[in-house]
C-alpha cells in the first residue's frame, strides 16, 4: 500500500495498476463504467477475466513451501497427508455483473458439485437395518443431542472436524455450530437412520465406543417402547360394560375424584339421617385429576418410589389404571415415564406355583420387551410398574421372615418378589404404584417409605356425565339421569362407578326389551341386591382361593347382618377394629368388599383403626337382609316380639316380623329404621325374592307375601310416616 491513510479500495485499485503481467492473469478488477447501459445491444463480455478458485488450505500451504510441480504431486499422492476440502466460496457460486450494478446471479450446481465425501466414511452398520416406525424425527433429534452433550468441549470439536473431513460441503462451517445446529444439519442432510449410524461411526473412530453404545441403547429402548405402547393400546382400548359387549374406553371413561391423602373414610351422605363427619384427616388434602396424579411435579415433591392407591370396592381403581396406561400409550399424558408396565395381580397368579424372576414375568406378559433388561432401567429412565389389585393376592406377606431379594433377573417365588417390591428392595430405582382395597393386615412393613392416594369415586357432575356417555341416545340418557335423581339414596350410591354400571346395565336391558322409553323400576332394594350379588359372588372369585359353600355363605351374611343391625339400633355407623369379629373381618373388608377399614384421629397424636360398611345404606340393607333371612330360614323374629295372638296362618309368620319392624320404625323419632324398613319391605317383592333365592332354604309364595305387606302398610294412618310408607309401597312395586 502507498500510504497508511489509503483505503482498502484504494489499495486494491493500486494493486491493479501496478501489478505485473503475471498478476494480471490471476486478478482482474473491472473498470468502473460511467453509466449503466440499458440499450438493446448485447452486453460485451469479451474483456471479462475470471478469478481462479482458491486452493484448499493444504494445497496453499504446499505451494508456499515448494515450487516444484513434481514434489507437489508426490505430496498429493501421499497416503499420510490430510487433504482439506472447503465448501464452494462465494465467488464460485456467484458472478458479478460487468455493469457493476451489484447484481448477484446464482449459479446452478452440476452433479459434480453434490456432497460427496472426499474421505469416505465406512459405516459400522447399514442404515436400512435400523429402520423402525419408532425412529421419528423428534426422537432422533433428542437422542443425538443427548448423546453429543456427553462429549467434552474439545471432544465435540473433534467430532465436528471429523464430520467436516468426511462431508465437507454440508459441514463447511461446522466449527461454529452448537449441538442443536449440528444435529439439525445432520438430519437435514442424511435423515434419521443414516444420521444415527454416522454419529455412532464417528464416535467409534474417536474411541468413544461406550457413547456409541449409549446411542444404540436409546434407539433399542425406543423401539421396545413403541412396541409396548402398541400392545397396551390393543389391551386397554376396549372396556367390557356388559357380558359380550365392549365399548372404547375413551368413550365411557369419566373423571374420578382422586384424593391426595388416604383414610378419608366412607361416603356418609344419607337421605334421611345426618351422620357426623368422621375425623380421619391428619392433614388437609386436595382432589387430583388423572393428569395430575403421578405427574412430574408430584413426583418431584414426593421422595418415596412406592405409592399406594386405595379405594373401596367398586370405586374405580382398575378403571383409573386402565385410563392412565392408555393415555401414556397414546402419548397424551405421563410422558415423563419411559416405560409403564401394568401387572394385574389376577394375571400374576399363574406364576404362584413356580419360581420365576420379575424380568421373566414381564417378558411373559409383554413379549415385546424381551430385549429389555429390567436391571438396565435406571432412575433416569423413570419406569412405572403398576400392580393392580393387591387385595386379590391370597398369600400372606411375611415381612419379618421373607428373605431379602433385590435382583430382578434371579428366580424366586412370586411371594418373595412381591414382598421385596413392597419393602422397596426390588425395583428401587423405578416408581411402583399399587392399587388395593383397604387391608385388614399390613400391606407394607412398618419401616417402609411410601405415599398414599385414595380413589373416592364420582362427583355429582361425573355421575351425569357417565350416563350421558353410556347412552348415546340423549333421550335415554336424560331418562336415566332423571330416574336416578328421583331415588335420592340411589343417586348418592352412584358415587361408586360400580353402582353406576349396574344401573346403566339394568336400564339398557329394559330399553332393549321394550324398544321404547319404558318405566324404570322404583325398587331401591333391587339395585342393592344386585350390588350384593356382584360383590359377594362375582368379584369375590378373584380374591378367595375357594368359593364359599352355600351354608358358609349364609352364615357369613347372617353374622355380618347381625352386626349391622346391632350397630343400627345403637345409632352406630363405625366400630373400632379390635371390636370387629375376627371371623368375618377378612371376608367383609377384603374379599367381599362390603366393609372398609381406615384410621381416624380423635385426639392429637392418637390414632384408631375403624371398620364400617362402604356406605350407611349398605349397613341398613345388610340389617334388613339379616332380619329377612333369619325369619325365612330359621323362623325367628329378630325383634323377639311374641304377640298374644297371630292373625297370620302357620308357615307365614314372617308377617309378624314386618308388623314388629313397622312398629319399631314408627316409634323411632330420628328415622334410623326408615331405610331398614324400606329394604325389608322391598325383599317381599317377587323380583327381589327371585334374586335372593340362592340364600333361602325354602321358597315362599311371593304373591301372598307381597299382598299381605301392602295390606299391612295401608292400615297405618300415621301422618308423619306417610312419606316413608309410600316409599315402602314403591319397593313392593305397588
Amino acid at each position: 500500500m502507498s500510504s497508511e491513510n489509503s483505503s482498502i479500495g484504494d489499495a486494491v485499485s493500486g494493486r491493479g495498476e501496478g501489478a505485473s503481467n503475471e498478476d494480471e492473469d490471476l486478478y482482474y478488477i473491472p473498470e468502473r463504467r460511467p453509466s449503466l447501459d440499458l440499450g438493446p445491444a448485447p452486453m460485451d463480455t469479451s474483456h471479462w477475466h475470471f478469478v481462479d478458485q482458491a486452493l484448499s488450505p493444504a494445497e496453499s500451504y504446499g505451494s508456499l513451501n515448494s515450487d516444484d510441480p513434481e514434489e507437489k504431486e508426490d505430496e498429493e499422492g501421499s497416503s499420510t497427508r490430510v487433504q482439506l476440502e472447503r465448501a464452494e466460496s462465494f465467488s464460485s457460486c456467484y458472478s458479478i455483473d460487468s455493469n457493476d450494478c451489484e447484481k448477484i446471479i446464482l449459479r446452478e450446481k452440476s452433479r459434480d458439485d453434490t456432497a460427496e465425501p472426499s474421505n469416505k466414511l465406512e459405516l459400522i452398520q447399514d442404515p436400512d437395518e435400523i429402520k423402525h416406525p419408532s425412529l421419528t424425527l423428534k426422537f432422533t433429534f433428542t437422542a443425538l443431542c443427548d448423546t453429543l452433550k456427553k462429549l467434552q468441549m474439545d471432544e465435540f470439536s473433534t467430532f465436528k472436524w471429523k464430520l467436516w473431513t468426511h462431508f465437507p460441503q454440508p459441514f463447511s462451517g461446522s466449527q461454529s455450530m452448537d449441538i442443536v445446529d449440528l444435529v439439525d444439519r445432520l438430519l437435514e442432510t442424511f435423515g434419521c437412520e443414516k444420521s444415527v449410524v454416522i454419529t455412532r461411526t464417528v464416535l467409534v473412530t474417536m474411541s468413544k465406543s461406550k457413547l456409541a453404545e449409549f446411542l444404540q441403547t436409546l434407539c433399542t429402548k425406543n423401539e421396545i417402547r413403541y412396541e409396548l405402547r402398541t400392545a397396551l393400546k390393543m389391551k386397554f382400548a376396549e372396556e367390557l360394560i356388559m357380558e359380550g359387549e365392549t365399548v372404547p374406553l375413551d368413550d365411557i371413561y369419566t373423571d374420578l375424584c382422586i384424593s391426595s391423602a388416604a383414610d378419608n373414610g366412607p361416603n356418609i351422605e344419607h337421605e334421611i339421617m345426618k351422620i357426623d363427619k368422621l375425623n380421619t384427616k391428619r392433614t388437609p388434602d386436595k382432589l387430583l385429576s388423572l393428569a395430575e396424579t403421578l405427574s412430574q411435579e408430584m413426583l418431584n415433591s414426593c421422595y418415596p418410589r412406592l405409592m399406594f392407591l386405595h379405594g373401596v370396592a367398586g370405586s374405580g381403581k382398575s378403571m383409573f389404571v386402565k385410563k392412565l396406561v392408555l393415555d401414556w400409550a397414546l402419548e397424551r399424558s405421563h410422558q415423563h415415564f419411559s416405560f409403564i408396565f401394568p401387572l394385574a395381580l389376577r394375571e400374576l397368579k399363574q406364576f404362584e406355583s413356580s419360581e420365576i424372576s420379575l424380568e421373566e414375568i414381564i417378558w411373559t406378559l409383554y413379549p415385546e420387551t424381551k430385549r429389555l433388561k429390567i436391571e438396565s432401567l435406571k432412575s433416569e429412565d423413570n419406569a412405572l410398574f403398576i400392580f393392580d389389585g393387591l387385595d386379590e393376592y391370597t398369600e400372606e406377606f411375611d415381612f419379618a421372615q421373607t428373605e431379602i431379594h433385590s435382583d430382578s433377573s434371579s428366580r424366586v417365588s412370586l411371594n418373595i418378589n412381591l414382598v421385596n417390591i413392597l419393602r422397596g428392595r426390588l425395583l428401587s430405582s423405578s416408581m411402583c404404584l399399587v392399587t388395593t382395597r383397604p387391608q385388614v393386615n399390613p400391606f407394607a412393613p412398618w419401616d417402609a417409605h411410601y405415599d398414599e392416594l385414595e380413589v373416592c369415586g364420582f362427583s355429582d357432575a361425573s355421575k351425569d356425565e357417565y350416563f350421558k356417555k353410556r347412552f348415546k341416545d340423549p333421550n335415554q340418557a336424560a331418562t336415566v339421569i332423571q330416574y336416578v335423581k328421583s331415588l335420592k339414596s340411589l343417586h348418592i350410591m352412584c358415587h361408586l362407578p360400580l353402582v353406576c354400571t349396574l344401573v346403566a346395565n339394568e336400564c339398557q336391558r329394559i330399553f332393549r326389551e321394550t324398544r321404547s322409553v319404558a318405566k324404570l323400576p322404583r325398587s331401591l332394594t333391587y339395585m342393592y341386591t344386585k350390588l350384593l350379588l356382584t360383590l359377594v359372588r362375582q368379584l369375590r372369585k378373584t380374591r378367595a382361593p375357594d368359593l364359599l359353600s352355600p351354608e358358609a355363605e349364609q352364615n357369613f351374611l347372617l353374622e355380618l347382618g347381625k352386626l349391622a343391625f346391632t350397630m343400627l339400633e345403637k345409632g352406630q355407623f363405625k366400630i373400632i377394629s379390635t371390636d370387629w369379629p375376627e371371623s368375618i373381618a377378612e371376608e367383609a373388608v377384603v374379599r367381599s368388599g362390603l366393609c372398609t377399614q381406615y384410621t381416624i384421629t380423635p385426639y392429637v397424636l392418637f390414632y384408631e383403626d375403624m371398620v364400617s360398611f362402604i356406605h350407611p345404606t349398605v349397613q341398613e340393607y345388610m340389617a334388613a337382609l339379616y332380619a329377612y333371612l333369619t325369619s325365612r330360614n330359621q323362623e325367628k323374629n329378630i325383634f323377639d316380639v311374641k304377640p298374644k295372638f297371630s292373625m297370620y296362618p302357620k308357615g307365614h309368620k314372617i308377617m309378624d316380623l314386618y308388623k314388629a319392624a313397622m312398629e319399631k320404625s314408627l316409634q323411632s323419632q330420628d328415622g334410623k329404621l326408615d331405610m331398614f324398613l324400606r329394604f325389608l319391605f322391598g325383599m317381599a317383592c317377587k323380583t327381589n325374592q327371585e334374586l335372593l333365592h340362592p340364600f333361602l332354604k325354602s321358597p315362599a309364595k311371593a304373591g301372598d307375601l307381597t299382598r299381605d305387606c301392602v295390606s299391612l302398610i295401608k292400615k297405618v294412618k300415621e301422618p308423619s310416616a306417610s312419606s316413608n310408607l309410600q316409599r315402602c309401597l314403591e319397593e313392593l312395586e305397588m
